[in-house]
């Protein structure tokens, strides 16, 4: 509907609002036309007798008669080449690097529809990040989608920064891996965090960044996963490559997500957020996954920070409806200088059977990590028994678990943010510490592989 209106409703927040549109489209893209700029802005509601649209640069210095808004009849879509490796986007794909415009044949809709279930790939095979509690025991599989749940205050940023430039494709083919980092609502200075450890690293020219800042407009912040998934999707399924999607911070677009809900004065559910934030969230998080008639895939680490701590807000609880395990970050760990702070017992990942052992990893990796599991569970029980009868009258065997457990956290989760252990390293440091509890303590692993093993 190519049509310019000269004049709008009301503007809320964000939001304007026209009445008497005809033919305008869900999705549509439109320019708002000021005196001296033009916005852009997107319809995201039609009612019978006015039409909603955010305005993606805010509304700031706009009124009811000041500007005009002209109508597309297009949909949200972006130019991609390979040469958007390296190169740093804002929240509607507009590039901020100073490189100059990205120039293709195609455009790509950024509204891309979820991967059709019938259409997908098993997920088989690993992607190593260098982080030994990940790799051993929540072993991230090509095609997964493994949240990291953080909290305020917590190193989730630097682990992201170090997931990013230490993640690599276990294979000996010469199958490509890139990255694709997004970054929703961070400080300026957490921005700048991130390219510098991007840079030092060597991985930044292999690394296509969306970058939202806290400073720019709420309205990007709904945009731009959408843009970085299409970004995603356009490296795995068109060039054939293994793309890591990092995401950091999905509560903030949450929040943004509330705060356009509330403008549009839609009806609010659990903590205010709007009834379909399930769906929405799940129509971000299966975009990732893998084709049955392309070698590409996309494996997605979503990184959200629970408020308050509460696993059971309905950022983390809906999340983990829809993803397959998570990793949780312990505030008591960070406390004790423990990083990466993950704390091992809740954390899990639920692909990761099918993509280790023999042929993926090592033949002895399941019946390690269980074991490692089922020590450190004991560990803790142990743990609450000496706070009342004291660690000096426990028996032999359970100062052997105080010590496994004193060793696991000091040597095993904790490896610093600039460490980089390799699969084979991660499974022989399980092993040493393994070491310190006697083979009759062993009780997952059975005799051949303590043989093999044991000592190491």
């Amino acid at each position: 509907m190519l049509k310019e209106y000269l004049k709008i409703d009301r503007i809320e927040g964000p939001l304007i609002f026209l009445k008497g549109i005809k033919e305008a489209k869900y999705g549509e893209m439109i320019e708002i036309r000021l005196e001296n700029e033009d916005r852009l802005g997107k319809v995201i509601k039609i009612e019978e007798n006015y039409v909603v649209a955010q305005v993606f640069e805010g509304t700031s210095g706009l009124s009811t008669v000041n500007a005009s808004v002209h109508f597309t009849g297009e949909p949200l879509s972006l130019n991609f080449s390979k040469d958007i490796l390296g190169r740093m986007f804002n929240g509607v794909g507009n590039p901020i690097d100073g490189g100059g415009p990205i120039y293709a044949n195609k455009k790509y809709n950024v509204n891309s529809r979820p991967i059709n279930p019938v259409a997908r790939r098993y997920p088989r095979n690993y992607i190593e990040t260098g982080i030994s509690t990940i790799d051993v025991l929540c072993t991230l599989i090509r095609g997964q989608k493994l949240p990291i749940f953080s909290g305020n205050g917590l190193p989730h940023k630097e682990l992201a920064a170090q997931i990013v430039s230490q993640a690599r494709i276990s294979s000996e083919t010469d199958e490509k891996f890139a990255i694709c980092f997004v970054a929703i609502g961070i400080t300026r200075d957490d921005g700048a965090y991130f390219i510098e450890r991007f840079e030092e690293s060597g991985t930044i020219n292999n690394v296509v960044m969306f970058m939202n800042y806290a400073d720019d407009p709420v309205t990007e912040r709904l945009s731009i996963p959408k843009c970085a998934l299409t970004a995603a999707e356009y490296l795995a399924f068109e060039e054939e490559m293994h793309i890591l999607v990092v995401m950091t911070d999905m509560t903030n677009y949450c929040e943004a997500l509330r705060e356009i809900a509330t403008a549009k004065e839609e009806v609010p559910s659990r903590k205010g957020y709007p009834g379909y934030l399930y769906s929405d969230l799940a129509f971000i998080y299966e975009r990732a996954g893998m084709l049955k008639d392309r070698n590409g895939s996309i494996t997605f680490l979503p990184i959200l920070t629970m408020p308050n701590d509460d696993i059971t807000h309905p950022i983390p609880d809906l999340t983990g409806y829809i993803t397959e395990g998570q990793i949780v970050l312990s505030r008591d760990l960070s406390n004790k200088d423990v990083r990466p702070p993950v704390n091992i017992m809740p954390s899990l990942s639920r692909l990761m059977k099918d993509g280790i052992g023999e042929g993926h990893t090592r033949a002895d990796h399941p019946d390690l990590a269980n074991q490692l599991f089922s020590s450190f569970s004991k560990v803790l029980d142990i743990r609450s028994l000496a706070q009342i009868i004291g660690e000096s009258d426990l028996s032999e065997m359970d100062k052997h678990y105080i010590e496994y457990g004193r060793q696991f956290e000091a040597q095993f989760v904790n490896q610093g943010f600039s460490e980089r252990r390799t699969m084979e390293e991660s499974l022989d440091l399980g092993w040493k510490i393994l070491s310190i509890l006697p083979p009759e303590a062993l009780d997952r692993l059975d005799e051949e592989t303590i043989r093999k093993y044991y000592g190491r």
